[in-house]
């Protein structure tokens, strides 16, 4: 039977199986060591919760084709791939979780950030709290992942980015910004993205406004330049989306180490949830087919997602992604 994924505001009994499980993966040592990485400093040994960080970053900072610019299109990001990449690793460290928890029916909660947006002073909603996710701050300094020197069990950032795009090792309280301006966040931080900003998503109607390549999931050249649905979830058209909440939230948020930051998961699995209600909307379809250029690898319905458990994983290629409803379903769709 199918786990239901459902708001973090509204399940207390999911919110604090999460928080329960982040913390878990946080102080759970793999048989990797950072040296296996090439992270320099001293060669200690990875959590599986870091483990995550450095996935997504290797793939962020992994240019398509190989001879290109990663700032044009990577691993996981600025091309098709996005959604489902990033839909395999929230099944994932959904996996983990009901691992380290013992509970095989724990589903990953979202925050559905445009609620917040659409009301005043989307810092105050009670995602910030200590009881969900904790506040902003450098560090943070409530909720249930401040970091405490004295603490060895406390949460703590292990790895970050540094200004040249490296991974380096750390240890310090997690950094948010909230809508602040640098360096915790951006020029462009000011908002979160609303309902109206995602309704605006589904409508392909010109006649009210719409835009008729939102039916469609993504176009050549396949990047942060394309029309389409995929590049507007993403965020690099319309009116942010993906990418504004990212900017928003500022601080660990906004290099390619951002899954340091746990809201980082609530917000990918609402995203996921917007585009499991554009399929339900449009039909389980993806581009571009295995017939493009071979300068799209990873991109294209049957190319292996690079996944820790290789390309012969669940959930493998993005056809494979498409549909994830034997797995988990959600509460509410848009």
């Amino acid at each position: 039977m199918a786990i239901v994924r459902k708001n973090v505001i509204t399940s207390l009994a999911d919110r604090d199986a999460y928080i329960r499980g982040i913390n878990l993966l946080k102080q759970e040592p793999t048989t990797l060591r950072t040296s296996a990485f090439g992270i320099p400093g001293p060669d200690t040994p990875i959590h599986t919760y870091d483990l995550f960080v450095i996935w997504h970053h290797r793939a962020m900072t992994t240019p398509v084709p190989p001879t290109g610019n990663w700032m044009v299109r990577n691993g996981a990001h600025r091309g098709p791939v996005f959604l489902p990449w990033h839909r395999v690793m929230l099944a994932y460290l959904e996996a983990n979780i009901q691992r380290v928890v013992n509970d095989s029916g724990f589903a990953l909660p979202y925050w559905d950030w445009s609620l917040d947006g659409s009301l005043p002073d989307p810092a105050g909603r009670l995602i910030w709290t200590k009881e969900w996710m904790g506040g902003g701050g450098n560090p943070i300094s409530t909720g249930p992942f401040v970091f405490d020197p004295a603490d060895p069990n406390s949460f703590r950032v292990r790895i970050e980015t540094d200004s040249s795009l490296q991974l380096v090792q750390a240890n310090r309280g997690l950094r948010r910004g909230l809508g602040a301006l640098p360096p915790l966040g951006s020029a462009s931080s000011s908002t979160l993205p609303n309902v109206g900003d995602v309704g605006a998503a589904f409508n392909t109607v010109p006649l009210f406004g719409g835009d008729p390549s939102l039916a469609t999931y993504d176009f050549a050249p396949w990047d942060a330049s394309s029309s389409g649905f995929r590049n507007r979830l993403e965020g690099f058209i319309g009116t942010g989306l993906h990418n504004q909440v990212h900017r928003w939230v500022g601080g660990d948020m906004g290099p390619a180490s951002s899954p340091n930051d746990p809201i980082f998961y609530l917000h990918h699995c609402n995203v996921d949830r917007i585009w499991e209600g554009w399929m339900q909307h449009n039909g389980r379809n993806y581009l571009p087919p295995m017939t493009a250029s071979a300068d799209l690898l990873g991109h294209r319905i049957d190319d292996p997602i690079v996944t820790p458990l290789g390309p012969g994983a669940p959930g493998g290629t993005p056809r494979l992604s498409l549909d994830f409803t034997s797995k988990y379903v959600y509460d509410l769709i848009p």
